[in-house]
């Protein structure tokens, strides 16, 4: 009694938003209980850290209202961990989203009109069960942060290469071939996971991601690592466990910034060991990181 109200919608309200939903394809002239559902979604948003903000997360959604889509202003939506195996067209209309997070959900597939989410600047599409990605979504060119791991990814759409600002970007656990050719011109690339995907080589193009912090590519089935590997002198951390490599390149010594060989997943450094690695170098290996160093430096 007198206490403060729920942010979130209750099971109450979201079971009469539903119910409002089933009845407007039976009842013509519904529109005062739908404004009303529209309403009590409206109320449920919150101002966080400026930003007008929606959470429908665990919620066990099988679709979304419809009346969502009337909030025009919304900034933040997180429609999390559902059972959503679809999105409408009408998801174009909330073209005011900076975040969207659909994580966790049964999407086989996005909308195309995706695209027209301009603003977009994070989108979080991971443990879905996308096979492609739209193109349209190459039209999002605000994107700064993109995960679609956990999926069944193959490749991505060559009009995501327009993505210019994309910082962070997520496609680990998929099933990809060929690291993507969009990927080497995202030239603003900080971190990018490709771990657990089926890569066996990486193509010289990598060399182009030259503010490349953090490359993961850890489980897959690389052989060898192109020397244009070495000349990105910003990394700190090179992730390349578990994988088929039997030697390294002699220019490896140019990476100076990964500092040792690390062995936890979110130490940085160079990580390496768990290769079939061929005499001399798994034995000097056994020095650490300057000892390899050493080793491959021309003299």
């Amino acid at each position: 009694m007198g206490g403060k109200q729920s942010r979130s919608l209750s099971d109450k309200e979201l079971n009469e938003v539903s119910v409002n939903q089933r009845r407007k394809s039976a009842i013509r002239d519904d529109q005062p209980s739908l404004s009303s559902a529209a309403e009590r979604i409206r109320r449920h948003t919150t101002m966080h850290f400026g930003y007008s903000t929606l959470s429908l997360a665990m919620r066990g959604l099988d679709e979304t209202p419809t009346e969502l889509w009337e909030l025009r202003g919304l900034q933040k939506l997180n429609l999390s961990m559902n059972c959503l195996c679809s999105l409408p067209p009408a998801l174009g209309a909330l073209d005011n989203l900076v975040v969207l997070n659909l994580w966790g959900n049964n999407l086989s597939s996005l909308p195309p009109e995706i695209g027209l989410l301009k603003k977009l600047r994070v989108l979080f599409a991971c443990r879905n069960r996308l096979s492609e990605v739209p193109e349209e979504l190459g039209s999002c060119t605000c994107l700064e942060v993109l995960s679609l791991a956990n999926n069944q990814i193959t490749a991505l759409p060559n009009s995501l290469a327009a993505m210019h600002n994309l910082t962070k970007l997520n496609l680990s656990h998929n099933r990809i071939v060929h690291i993507p050719t969009c990927v080497y011109n995202m030239k603003g690339l900080v971190f990018l996971h490709l771990a657990c995907n089926r890569l066996e080589t990486i193509a010289d193009q990598i060399q182009d991601l030259v503010n490349l912090k953090i490359l993961i590519m850890e489980g897959n089935s690389i052989h060898t690592l192109p020397k244009t590997l070495c000349f990105l002198e910003s990394l700190e951390l090179l992730n390349v466990d578990f994988n088929d490599l039997q030697s390294v390149p002699m220019e490896m010594y140019l990476l100076s910034r990964l500092g040792r060989l690390a062995c936890h997943p979110l130490d940085k450094g160079l990580h390496i060991i768990h290769n079939p690695l061929l005499k001399p170098i798994q034995e000097v290996l056994q020095g650490g990181l300057s000892a390899l160093y050493n080793y491959l430096k021309p003299t």
